[in-house]
């Protein structure tokens, strides 16, 4: 089998080659935006990876820092013939340099064409945030809550704050005189649907208007059960976007696009987390990742080792899935274009005029 080195441990071959080739080649622009990507340079990391932190979450065990170059050389090993572009930011955590992160990421990006976002400091202060929001190239935030403090025993120590606990007011203030693009994970182990998640994401849009708002995730909402509590609640703000990174399940793409419609979604992939080789399950509200390498969340989940010769990169399932879900809506060329391309370009040329 011939294998060229992705990222990490991962290796693309001749399985993706033909998967890309017979489910997904002939149906994706050639045009590609991808909305949602982590770059960082891994001598920034000012706390220790240690196989304890590895064990916290599964995230954590394949999110090895991805430089713009590497970025780079592997989008175009998996998106042959495709010319792509990108909103990149760090990854939202303290165990890097914060503001290195941001400088790194937003000159790489300024180098190479594309926009950035920048990780925010809740306990930054407004003439910060707008520091930060005028540097070349920068486009908008990227908040997140394990940026309210550091915890080495979990990544989700906050992860029941509100909203405002790390977007604060502030910030938004800031934000909305600029124009900015916000991506937000939402908190909550209930996830988009949590009553605190859809009142604050409302306020947000009522008293910041000129805030570009994009939902990372579909919300987190990976399941169907989790997708059909939440979208109907958001479904009538035409100004409120999504990205669908991270999202493998085509019944949760095919609710978004019924709801939401094509013009409110962004193509995002959440690499470098989803070069992984593998595939997703689902059991009501839970999610399975399955992956044939031999890492600690998957001890006790390989499948049949036929099962496992035919795995793929999540990133091409959730092309299939997407694919899928717009086949079964009915979504034509201009909403895929939108999709994987025209929405975010816009949005982003938005941005840019301060």
């Amino acid at each position: 089998m011939d294998t060229i080195p992705l990222t990490h441990i991962w290796q693309y071959t001749d399985v993706d080659a033909a998967f890309f080739a017979e489910h997904i080649d002939p149906w994706l622009p050639r045009r590609i935006f991808d909305a949602h990507v982590h770059v960082n340079d891994p001598a920034l990391r000012v706390e220790e990876m240690t196989d304890e932190r590895r064990r916290q979450h599964w995230v954590t065990e394949v999110a090895e820092p991805m430089p713009t170059g590497v970025l780079a050389r592997c989008d175009e090993v998996v998106y042959p013939g495709r010319d792509v572009h990108r909103v990149a930011f760090g990854w939202p955590g303290l165990d890097f340099d914060v503001e290195a992160t941001n400088e790194y990421a937003r000159a790489e990006c300024l180098k190479r064409g594309w926009h950035s976002l920048a990780l925010l400091r809740p306990q930054w202060p407004a003439e910060r945030v707008a520091e930060e929001l005028a540097r070349p190239g920068v486009i908008g935030l990227k908040p997140y809550y394990a940026l309210i403090g550091r915890d080495a025993t979990t990544r989700d120590r906050y992860i029941e704050s509100s909203i405002f606990d790390f977007l604060p007011h502030h910030a938004l203030e800031v934000a909305d005189d600029r124009r900015a693009w916000v991506t937000l994970h939402v908190p909550k182990v209930g996830r988009l649907g949590h009553p605190d998640n859809i009142r604050e994401i409302k306020e947000i849009r009522r008293r910041y208007p000129s805030v570009i708002l994009v939902i990372a995730h579909l919300g987190r909402c990976y399941t169907q059960p989790h997708a059909a509590e939440a979208f109907d609640e958001l479904a009538d703000d035409a100004g409120l976007y999504f990205d669908n990174s991270a999202v493998l399940n085509p019944a949760v793409h095919r609710l978004a696009l019924e709801l939401f419609g094509p013009r409110r979604i962004l193509y995002g992939t959440d690499n470098p987390v989803f070069y992984m080789r593998g595939r997703r399950t689902w059991q009501d509200r839970q999610y399975i990742n399955h992956t044939s390498a031999d890492l600690h969340f998957n001890r006790d989940q390989h499948e049949p080792a036929e099962v496992e010769a035919a795995y793929t990169l999540y990133m091409y399932e959730a092309l299939r899935a997407i694919k899928q879900a717009c086949d079964e809506v009915g979504v034509g060329p201009a909403g895929i274009e939108a999709i994987f391309c025209g929405n975010a370009r816009r949005l982003a040329s938005a941005g840019k005029a301060k």
